[in-house]
């Protein structure tokens, strides 16, 4: 936490990352990307499910009553003592279910899948590949595989700059330690 002072003597405390308003933060809040994905998924999730009413109500309730001669069922029911049973109301509730279940699994999902296992046969899995090594290290491979089988260096070793750059470990390869001439 940082502090400041202030003129009235007072201490205040400002702490990194902290709202400064309600406003701010109500603002910081609604322009999260994973907010505005949200109200669009809602939004578009509210016109599919009319769309899927729709079709439901003027399409296939229809058929189902013409298949059955009944269109609406909601008024089948029985008596217990003074209960009234409405199955009729469970039954249209039921189909409407169904129908909703089906429209989405037939218009949506399955077309989907099919989408995805297409796109997944033409697919080819690619060979795994070994790590990458880039030329500093390929180099410095070879320098280890000369050392390492007896050549050194055609002539004396002069010191000079070091270029900068990151420091690779390796082998430590025993040797005899003596001045540079």
């Amino acid at each position: 936490m940082a502090r400041t002072g202030r003129k009235d003597g007072m201490i205040q405390v400002k702490v990194p990352g902290a709202v400064s308003s309600p406003l701010a933060g109500f603002k910081e809040f609604v322009f999260r990307g994973n907010v505005v994905d949200l109200a669009v998924a809602v939004v578009v999730g509210t016109a599919f499910t009319a769309v899927v009413q729709s079709l439901v109500k003027n399409l296939f309730t229809p058929l189902i009553a013409a298949i059955f001669g009944k269109p609406d069922f909601s008024n089948l029911t029985f008596r217990i003592n003074d209960s009234v049973f409405r199955y009729g109301a469970f039954i249209n509730d039921l189909i409407t279910f169904l129908s909703v279940a089906a429209v989405i699994y037939f218009v949506v999902v399955f077309p989907l899948a099919k989408l995805n296992e297409r796109r997944a046969r033409g697919e080819v899995a690619e060979p795994e590949a070994g790590p990458v090594v880039t030329d500093e290290a390929r180099l410095l491979a070879e320098i280890r595989d000369l050392l390492a089988a007896g050549a050194g260096p055609a002539g004396p070793v002069v010191p000079g700059p070091v270029a900068p750059g990151p420091v690779v470990p390796g082998p430590v390869v025993p040797g005899p330690v003596g001045p540079l001439e």
